[in-house]
């Protein structure tokens, strides 16, 4: 038994995890004062690298960080000797500590006799600072050392200011020693930190296609990985010679799952070899047992192992479906059975199961040396395989077709149809979320000199996976060339492509481009059709930019027009044909409905953001997520929670945008498109600067900056530039924020997105004038007054109202600053209008304007409350504070400084009535009932209809003073 009681320095280097279950970046571990966590997962998921970085990582006191030796496993109170052992010893700030009573003969004790032992030392070597404890494989501790252990993680404040780190495997079952420990499951690395640890572990030398090779065949597993890594040559690495097919051969994914394999019995392997089989390309990984019970009966002729009873530690069965506890462990299972006994176990699957399946089961049990022209049972299965997978009445997910769709091309002879297979797989891998397969069977149809179409709709495929994920000046030359090779043979995939061409010129903020690629796509015209496909190469194939962007790319809608729509809509809009632009927008719009294919509705989505129809961008936005959870397309589930989260954004409402980009970003991350990631990093960057976090906005402004500036993604880099100078303001730096922010949007090379740097004028004009800096800020008013005229922003025409407020002379300022709120209340937004609430607050108090400075900020103060906007609302007191106010408002039960008609909806609403029920008794409008009770609830220093409520019941209970 060895240990430590500080973290070695050679340890591995840290690997950054994008889930919740990473060690946080501003915390010393991912564990409280007083509390423990079992830490588990597959097998090569990087545990103990993870308490490596824990332990680096926790400051707040000494480490004791032990590391089990299975050699004594068998030994009783090993494991805990050696801890006592470990937390015993003296360190140099505090004298030595004596060994525990009882350390010497911890044989003959009990169990709470070695729990006190524990805890006495643990005890005595805290009593200067929080300790942490770090057991590595605790699992192969002894039983007692094991059972003292779990107790004391049960309760790991008995023995004080201890926190505890365990570690055990996760694809077996939890001792029982450590039930009741919370679990922190260590989730796969995502690409971007599987590419990270290669390049961290190679130099950087590794050819970027080999490295995304083994990113993609080591499924998130760091130790299959690294593994893969070493077992190629220089060459390989450096993509001179071809890599091994498969490269996760059976020798190194047995190695890497250990023992667990070894003590198998012939009956146990082969019920773990039939279920591998038939989970092999299931979307969430398990099986219906009763099939797999029916075809080890087949196989066994009704041996004992079809009673389906396979070792616990391995396969879980639940609800009549069956799931491997590791990934990791079911592919090693798979790979070291021989190719015979893995073709027999799809063939007794294939006989239970029924539809694409069953087919999938047959294919895969052809032999190797059948896939030629000269079988025609294998070419009859592949044309059987391939036109099931093609017909959208056959229930399927997208990851099953792709693989019906390969395996069928594998078993076809003929080079056309092989090509067209491998076509259709690609796209259905695209709609999965599996961009690098659908590459590479993308380079396949390449190889294969398939003629111009198959070429040009390749390339459409390709530039759809590269606006995802990959430089857009990149996306937008293949696009380019798609439509070229398309256009005198399926003129609405020619179309599709000019789109995605737009799209890909947009996101990088190249203008010219984008009116270049439009107007390339005007004229074209027809109907798609390729078959062996459901709607042809590049349908169902989303993709988009973002808040303004053109929508989803590379997409093949149902119907042509709504792409000549968009296209004709995009072209008015940057031409600066407005009244055109909304005409064709519009018309996308009203022609989507809930149950729409996926792509129509991102596509309605988008046109809605473009005019600024935030309601329409909702619905279809939502309509989108809906769909494309209940078709399984992954790959569409990034972008419809972008546009959602950029929606709520426009609309104010921070905190459900902030949740869209955060579910977004996940799924962005699982479908292996960094392009969206980065949008959702910018997305709740913005959001974060509303709440006052300025260490989230940093870290989100990073990644989405990091992303932007390897693909060229100038829209996602100028949204992070402006939330860090929304930091910059809310935190009352406006000097900062005028440096951060002219660059953005005063013409010039350096100004930011077309689609963005107009959303950011109003705090860049705020920022200039409140740092004294309200000349420069002019010209850019003007061209801000332009866009408010569009009516894209259903805020832009009051903040424009406000910025002119900011830089009027005082006869002026007053009646601009009326106007905006009067414009604030059709446009709602509580966020905005509190904003010009403050600002106008503001400019009475400094004008000793008292009374109307303190309704003002008041009414600032409770929006920004109602909002989130925790650092504005600072400011928000602070201004009141200086008015010689506090930020409560009126003494409790003082009602006298509320107007007659204030005072009379107070008392509606103390008795209960609706603000549309106030209205129709005072003759009023609803709107007017709800100006009045914001005034109210700012002078009152009320939040909600029940602290009103409450506040008049006890003020007619005091009784007046005489």
């Amino acid at each position: 038994m060895t240990g430590q009681t500080t973290v070695r320095h050679t340890a591995p280097p840290d690997v950054r995890r994008d889930r919740p279950t990473a060690v946080p970046e501003r915390t010393g571990a991912p564990v409280a004062e007083g509390e423990a966590r079992l830490v588990t997962g597959e097998p090569g998921c990087g545990r103990s690298r993870f308490l490596d970085r824990a332990a680096r990582a926790f400051t707040a006191g000494p480490v004791v960080y032990v590391r089990a030796d299975p050699d004594s496993a068998t030994v009783p109170h090993a494991g805990l000797r050696a801890l006592l052992r470990l937390s015993a010893e003296p360190r140099a700030h505090r004298p030595a500590v004596p060994p525990p009573d009882g350390l010497d003969g911890l044989d003959g004790l009990d169990g709470p006799s070695a729990d006190a032992a524990l805890r006495s030392a643990l005890r005595a070597a805290c009593a200067d600072g929080p300790l942490l404890v770090c057991v590595d494989d605790a699992h192969l501790w002894d039983p007692a050392s094991r059972a003292a252990l779990g107790r004391l993680g049960r309760d790991p404040r008995a023995a004080g200011a201890v926190s505890l780190l365990l570690t055990a495997p996760g694809h077996r079952p939890v001792d029982p020693e450590f039930a009741g420990i919370p679990p922190l499951r260590l989730d796969p690395l995502t690409a971007a930190a599987s590419a990270a640890l290669l390049d961290e572990e190679s130099g950087g030398s590794v050819d970027r296609g080999v490295r995304d090779d083994l990113v993609a065949e080591a499924e998130g597993n760091p130790a299959l990985l690294l593994a893969l890594l070493r077992s190629l040559t220089p060459a390989q690495l450096r993509g001179r010679a071809p890599l091994p097919r498969p490269p996760a051969d059976a020798e190194i994914l047995t190695g890497l799952v250990g023992g667990c394999l070894s003590a198998l019995t012939a009956e146990e392997d082969q019920v773990l070899l039939t279920a591998a089989a038939a989970v092999r390309e299931a979307e969430d990984g398990s099986a219906a047992v009763a099939p797999v019970r029916r075809a080890l009966a087949r196989l066994t002729g009704g041996a004992p192992a079809a009673r389906l009873d396979p070792p616990p530690e391995l396969l879980v069965l639940s609800d009549g479906r069956l799931r491997f506890r590791s990934a990791l462990v079911r592919r090693a299972l798979y790979a070291r059975a021989g190719e015979r006994e893995r073709r027999a176990a799809h063939r007794a699957l294939a006989a239970q199961e029924a539809g694409l399946p069953g087919l999938l089961h047959r294919a895969w049990a052809v032999p190797a040396d059948a896939t030629t022209v000269a079988d025609g049972a294998a070419a009859a299965l592949a044309t059987g395989l391939a036109a099931a997978a093609a017909d959208p009445a056959v229930p399927a997910s997208p990851r099953l077709r792709c693989a019906a769709l390969a395996r069928a091309a594998d078993l076809t002879g003929d080079g056309r149809d092989r090509a067209r297979h491998r076509l259709a797989a690609a796209q259905q891998a695209l709609l999965a979320g599996q961009p690098h397969r659908a590459l590479r069977l993308l380079d396949a149809v390449r190889t294969g000199a398939p003629g111009a179409e198959l070429r040009g709709r390749a390339e459409l495929l390709r530039g759809a996976a590269l606006l995802r994920d990959g430089p857009v000046d990149e996306a937008r030359a293949t696009l380019l060339l798609a439509k070229s090779l398309l256009a005198a043979h399926a003129p609405a995939a020619a179309l599709a492509a000019t789109l995605g061409a737009a799209d890909a010129a947009w996101a990088a903020g190249d203008v010219p481009g984008c009116l270049e690629a439009l107007a390339e796509g005007r004229g074209e015209q027809g109907r798609d059709g390729l078959s062996g496909t459901p709607a042809g190469p590049g349908a169902d194939t989303p993709a988009g930019t973002g808040a303004g962007a053109a929508g989803p790319a590379a997409s093949l809608p149902s119907g042509d027009d709504v792409l000549r729509e968009h296209r004709r809509g995009m072209l008015a809009l940057l031409e600066r044909r407005f009244e055109a632009a909304v005409r064709s927008l519009r018309r996308v719009v009203d022609g989507a409905a809930p149950g729409d294919r996926v792509e129509t509705l991102l596509r309605a989505a988008a046109a809605a953001l473009l005019m600024g129809d935030l309601v329409g961008a909702r619905g279809a936005a939502t309509a989108a997520l809906v769909a494309a959870r209940t078709q399984g397309e992954a790959a569409a589930l990034g972008p419809a929670l972008e546009y959602l989260a950029y929606t709520e954004l426009r609309a104010g409402r921070h905190g459900l945008a902030r949740t869209h980009a955060e579910e977004g970003l996940r799924a962005a991350h699982r479908a292996g498109q960094r392009n969206t990631a980065a949008h959702h990093h910018a997305a709740q960057a913005l959001a974060a600067s509303i709440d006052g976090d300025a260490d989230a906005v940093a870290r989100h402004v990073r990644h989405a900056q990091e992303i932007s500036l390897r693909h060229g993604l100038a829209q996602a880099a100028t949204l992070a530039e402006w939330a860090l100078a929304r930091v910059d303001l809310g935190e009352g730096r406006p000097a900062e924020a005028a440096d951060r922010l002219g660059p953005l949007v005063r013409p010039g090379p350096g100004r930011g997105h077309f689609a963005v740097w107009m959303l950011a004028v109003p705090c860049f004009v705020e920022a200039a004038a409140r740092a004294g800096r309200g000349g420069s800020a002019g010209p850019v008013v003007e061209e801000f007054a332009e866009w408010a005229r569009f009516g894209a922003d259903p805020q832009a025409p009051a903040q424009l109202l406000r910025c002119r407020a900011l830089l009027a002379p005082p006869d002026r300022a007053d009646g601009l600053y009326e106007s905006a709120l009067a414009l604030h209340e059709t446009a709602g937004g509580d966020f905005e209008r509190a904003r010009t609430e403050f600002l106008y607050g503001q400019w009475l108090r400094r004008r000793r304007r008292l009374r109307e400075a303190r309704d003002r900020l008041g009414a600032a103060l409770v929006g920004f409350e109602r909002c989130g906007a925790r650092a504005w609302a600072a400011q928000a007191r602070a201004e009141l504070r200086a008015n010689g106010t506090s930020a409560g408002g009126a003494r409790a039960g003082d009602l006298s400084a509320l107007t007659p008609q204030q005072l009379r909806i107070v008392h509606h609403v103390a008795g209960g009535a609706t603000n549309r029920e106030i209205a129709q008794a005072l003759t009023v409008s609803t709107r007017t009932v709800d100006y009045h009770l914001r005034k109210v609830f700012a002078a009152l220093g009320v939040r909600s209809r029940v602290e009103l409520a409450r506040l008049v019941e006890q003020t007619e209970k005091t009784p007046a003073h005489p």
